[in-house]
Formats: C-alpha cells, sequence, structure tokens
C-alpha cells in the first residue's frame, strides 16, 4: 500500500485546525505507533488546543492497566484485534477526557506477533455516537508501517469531522 495522500504533518495540521475550529480535542492509546500519532499532532504549533494526550500501551498488560482494554480479551485473542482497537480508542477518549479517541494495534514486524503477519493494523475510533475500527493489510519496513498506521488514524478521525 502506498500512500498519495498529504503528508502526515499536513493531515495533522488540517485535524488540528478541525478540532480546534470545533472546539474538540484528541486523545490516543497507541501500541505500534508507540507515541508517532500525538507526536505528530504535537509538531503543529497551536495543538494544544486540540490534543489532550495519549498512552504508550506497547505492553499488552498495559493495554488492559492504562487503557482498559478487556482482560480476556486480551488472553482470548492477542493484542492485535479489531476489538483491542476499539477499546483503546474508548480507553484514551476516556481515560484523557477527549472528544475522540484513537487506538493502535498492530504489527509492525519484523516478524510475526501471536500468529499475526506484519503490516496487520487495527485503528479504532471512539467519539460522540461513534465506535469504528478500520483494519489495514500494510507492507514495507518497520517505519514505513507504523507512519502508515498515523496516516490512516488521521484519516479515519478526518473522515468524522468532515
Amino acid at each position: 500500500m502506498s500512500h498519495s495522500g498529504p503528508p502526515a504533518d499536513e493531515q495533522a495540521a488540517a485535524l488540528v485546525g478541525a478540532l480546534t475550529a470545533r472546539g474538540e480535542t484528541v486523545a490516543a492509546a497507541e501500541s505500534l505507533t508507540a507515541g508517532l500519532v500525538c507526536a505528530t499532532l504535537a509538531r503543529v504549533p497551536g495543538a494544544s488546543a486540540a490534543l489532550r494526550g495519549g498512552l504508550v500501551v506497547y505492553a499488552t498488560e498495559l493495554k488492559h492497566r492504562l487503557a482498559g482494554v478487556d482482560a480476556g480479551l486480551l488472553a482470548e485473542h492477542g493484542a492485535v484485534h479489531p476489538e483491542v482497537a476499539a477499546q483503546l480508542a474508548e480507553g484514551a477518549r476516556d481515560r484523557c477526557g477527549a472528544t475522540w479517541g484513537l487506538g493502535l494495534t498492530g504489527v509492525a514486524g519484523p516478524s510475526a506477533q501471536d500468529g499475526v503477519e506484519p503490516g496487520t493494523v487495527h485503528v479504532g475510533l471512539a467519539g460522540p455516537g461513534t465506535r469504528t475500527v478500520r483494519t489495514l493489510a500494510l507492507s514495507g519496513g518497520r517505519d514505513l508501517i507504523r507512519t502508515e498506521s498515523v496516516l490512516a488514524a488521521f484519516a479515519l478521525l478526518g473522515e468524522h469531522l468532515a
């Protein structure tokens, strides 16, 4: 999958602008991206009006402990599952007091995790009347997969702000 839209910084600036104009905020619970969503948003001047914060939940047990993902779900399906992404998004929204929550979980590679192939990513979004997950099948190295995951999260949120 190659990305043909605007670069991450342009997407981040557009999101910060849209959220600020609406008086809304966003938070993220990130696994494979390990803070890259929040860091990219924070590069935008004025981001503090829209970005509440985030949780880096790289370790599976932290997805439960910090973001409130159901422990039974994690035990049964592992960390890379669509419902985990949805619960991460809800956890970020709830824990950080944001209008919108993003949740990202997946396998950046180089090897499979819990039988899940590299490039499998689930991006969750929780917000007013919204609870949705987008599943991606990405290819490329770790950095590309992580970058494409951030772009997918921005795109998903952007669609709900349009």
